[in-house]
């Protein structure tokens, strides 16, 4: 998959959440491989779970800087 850039949040769970997002919703065909092996390690479940225990949350903006 090409470079989604950097990311950076004091908050673990939304940075992770973020991180799911771009890269379900980017237009590269080397996604699929990527989204494979976030399913199979149950990471959608892994951040809720986080969010529940207090970790974080799921809420985040995202701002650009140049």
């Amino acid at each position: 998959m090409k470079n989604i850039g950097i990311l950076a949040s004091k908050d673990p769970v939304a940075i992770d959440r973020a991180c799911l997002d771009i890269i379900y919703n980017s237009d590269d065909p080397g996604k699929e491989k990527l989204i494979q092996r976030i399913e199979e390690k149950k990471a959608i479940y892994i951040i809720k779970t986080a969010e529940k225990l207090g970790a974080g949350t799921t809420d985040y903006e995202l701002i650009n800087v140049d």
